[in-house]
């Protein structure tokens, strides 16, 4: 597999999402514009660093000046905008995009460096969700993780999805749309209706 324009528009949308997303953790927090350009950088390039690294890649907002650039114009939207722009759930829809394309992109990466299915299905499970951590335990906020909500689920549906279509051997962007779009529409129905899994409920002893 080699990786197309497609996955580099997967890419930067994951970005710019999660990007949006640090930056209004920080103003929600009312810091400072420093402090929002660096959550909104921290948190659109983290997942997908960690997959680099663990994937021997070289990090890819290292080699691409666009990225970095991405991150800090998202970062100057929510600084010159009212906090109450970016109210409600658009922001969760716009989010759960991000992830589901970040998770396909993670996973399909992984695969063009020769990883095995199930670490690469590992990786966009990463992808898709480590920025989000990280933003979240910078900013002393409960992650979304440690909540019974899909997220996490709906990013390894589409990780999922995008190594068996590769196994499968599907087209690759038939494969990786659908992907994206089926983890899309599981974490909107999470929203709309709020589903969850069940939640740890045996008595101790």
């Amino acid at each position: 597999m080699i990786l197309t324009p497609l996955l580099d528009w997967l890419d930067l949308a994951g970005v710019a999402v999660f990007a949006l997303t640090g930056a209004l953790a920080a103003a929600r927090a009312r810091q400072t514009f420093v402090t929002m350009a660096f959550f909104a950088l921290l948190t659109g390039v983290g997942g997908g660093s960690v997959r680099d690294l663990l994937i021997g890649a070289p990090v890819f907002w290292i080699h691409d000046s666009w990225v970095a650039a991405l991150c800090l114009a998202a970062a100057a939207l929510v600084w010159v905008t009212p906090i109450g722009w970016w109210q409600g759930k658009l922001l969760d829809y716009a989010d759960a995009a991000g992830l589901t394309a970040y998770a396909v992109l993670g996973s399909a990466k992984a695969l063009s460096y020769g990883v095995p299915p199930v670490p690469a299905f590992v990786m966009g499970v990463v992808t898709g969700c480590v920025g989000g951590i990280i933003r979240d335990v910078i900013a002393g906020q409960p992650s979304i993780i440690m909540r019974p909500e899909l997220y996490v689920t709906a990013a390894a549906l589409s990780a999922a999805l995008c190594v068996a279509g590769e196994a499968a051997g599907l087209p690759n962007a038939t494969v990786w749309v659908g992907a994206a779009l089926a983890g899309f529409a599981l974490r909107a129905a999470a929203i709309r209706w709020r589903l969850a899994l069940p939640a740890y409920r045996r008595a101790s002893g």
